[in-house]
């Protein structure tokens, strides 16, 4: 016997801004056993309403969802937030009782940036798959994540290693404040007048932030901060 026919499916909910695309996962998903879709999100928070009434084991989550809520600030919502009242059977993701930890998320994107895989792993994200996986690979990691264990794309594995190796630059607040500044195009008068610094405390941040980042000039560092995201609050 099938040990998938032998078990309740997996309960999934889908969450892309994009309806077409929500459209597409739902058909592919129907020609797989053991996983059952029961409901669709264009955004953050309506992925957070539904799953409260829906009680998902695993969510499907886009990372860029347009306006409003991220994908980040969902994933983060969703896993730190205990599950609501247990619905009459119990489903095989999850624990039965209130206060049981939320569903899985696993997300599914088209971004493998540092940055964006950091903060969707920080927010408590169980895996983190790329959009042009093979549909195999997508079931697999339904499952994988339903169960508890990690599941990532191979060249997200590779990214990971790569920043366990090199961490990220970490920047200070001050310096972060500066970097905004930057992005903005001001000077460094102009900065130091908005932050009551000095021209020449400006100058000394600058050359630590230019350091950290690996670049030397104020475009490159704007450009690299934006690339890695880290103006984000």
């Amino acid at each position: 016997m099938n040990p998938l026919e032998s078990s309740p499916p997996i309960r999934l909910l889908l969450c892309d801004d994009h309806a077409v695309v929500r459209a597409g996962l739902r058909a592919l998903l129907a020609s797989t056993d053991g996983i059952e879709v029961v409901g669709e999100a264009g955004s953050g928070e309506e992925a957070l309403a539904l799953a409260a009434r829906v009680r998902p084991d695993v969510v499907l989550m886009d990372l860029q969802l347009g306006g409003g809520m991220d994908g980040v600030t969902a994933t983060r919502r969703l896993t730190s937030a205990p599950a609501p009242a247990p619905a009459p059977a119990p489903t095989p993701g999850g624990a039965e009782g209130s206060g049981t930890p939320g569903p899985r998320v696993l997300v599914l994107t088209m971004f493998d940036t540092d940055a964006d895989i950091t903060r969707a792993i920080e927010a408590g994200a169980t895996g983190y798959l790329l959009k042009a996986e093979r549909p195999e690979e997508l079931f697999a990691a339904i499952r994988d994540a339903a169960a508890g264990r990690t599941a990532l794309s191979a060249p997200v594995a590779d990214r990971v290693l790569a920043q366990m190796r090199s961490p990220r630059p970490v920047l200070s607040e001050r310096e972060r404040d500066i970097l905004r500044h930057l992005a903005l195009g001001l000077g460094n008068r102009e900065i130091a007048r908005t932050l009551f610094i000095s021209e020449t405390t400006v100058k000394t941040h600058l050359g630590r932030i230019y350091g950290k980042l690996g670049v030397d000039t104020r475009a490159a560092a704007v450009a690299v901060a934006g690339e890695r995201r880290l103006l984000l609050p």
